[in-house]
């Protein structure tokens, strides 16, 4: 499938939990003009910690040079795990431009504006020790979610993100989703956007924000998930199936 622009953010390459050969199935099959990558590519955070590097990550590294080298244009838009690339704003490597934000045209006219959003996390800005506890906990049920799903998987059930699931449940969780999505889709307004594309938070949504359309486009530790335009400037949330190579659950949301 050929579409307008796909933005993909939260890959975590360099941790077990990056679900490399599924992102590299939906780059295969799914071709852009335009392909923004909004944050956290690479975790510096866990490779400072330990080395993890499969082949299948440097697949995924070689697969976006070469869309880049084939006309698409690669939009590389750091995030607080990869910070590093902080340092390397307003060059490119490999035909990929490292950009500290961007701003992305519709087809019909609408100017998005793209971030990772860890400015808006107030955990990672004033207390960064404290997301770097976060970072271990979260990665402690991550490899608890892959043993459950390897057992799942022998008894012929599906995947399924224990993570995703407390956060759900957890109502401070859920206060601090819905005071990142407003604070962001505010900050937007303010800078005379229609709407707001980002990552870092690892919950896939498009909604409206007091006339912001706000969009993120998840991850792929968890949900699998991209955001994408279609030629005619419609958005949509597609999310991944890895054993069946298709997408499932589409959700669609025209600019209003």
């Amino acid at each position: 499938m050929h579409y307008r622009a796909i933005f993909i953010s939260d890959l975590h390459l360099g941790t077990p939990g990056c679900q490399a050969d599924a992102l590299l199935d939906f780059l295969k099959l799914n071709t852009s003009d335009y392909l923004y990558l909004v944050g956290d590519i690479v975790d510096g955070w866990q490779l400072r910690r330990k080395w993890y590097w499969p082949q299948a990550h440097n697949d995924v590294v070689q697969k976006l040079l070469r869309k880049a080298r084939k006309g698409c244009r690669v939009i590389y838009v750091p995030g607080n795990h990869d910070e590093f690339a902080r340092g390397f704003l307003d060059h490119q490597f490999g035909g990929i431009e490292v950009v500290e934000e961007s701003v992305h045209i519709t087809a019909d006219g609408r100017k998005l504006w793209v971030i990772h959003g860890d400015y808006f996390d107030a955990v990672v800005q004033q207390a960064k020790w404290l997301a770097y506890v976060g970072d271990y906990l979260y990665e402690f049920t991550l490899k608890l979610n892959r043993y459950l799903n390897n057992m799942r998987g022998r008894l012929g059930f599906p995947y399924w993100s224990l993570s995703a699931y407390l956060k759900h449940k957890v109502k401070k969780a859920l206060n601090y989703v819905t005071d990142f999505e407003n604070a962001v889709a505010q900050e937007a307004a303010k800078h005379g956007y229609q709407g707001v594309v980002c990552g870092h938070i690892h919950r896939a949504e498009i909604r409206d924000v007091n006339g912001v359309l706000y969009c993120n486009d998840g991850d792929w530790v968890e949900s699998r998930s991209a955001l994408v335009e279609h030629k005619d400037g419609r958005l949509e949330l597609l999310f991944w199936n890895a054993e069946a190579k298709a997408v499932e659950k589409p959700k669609v949301l025209k600019l209003a």
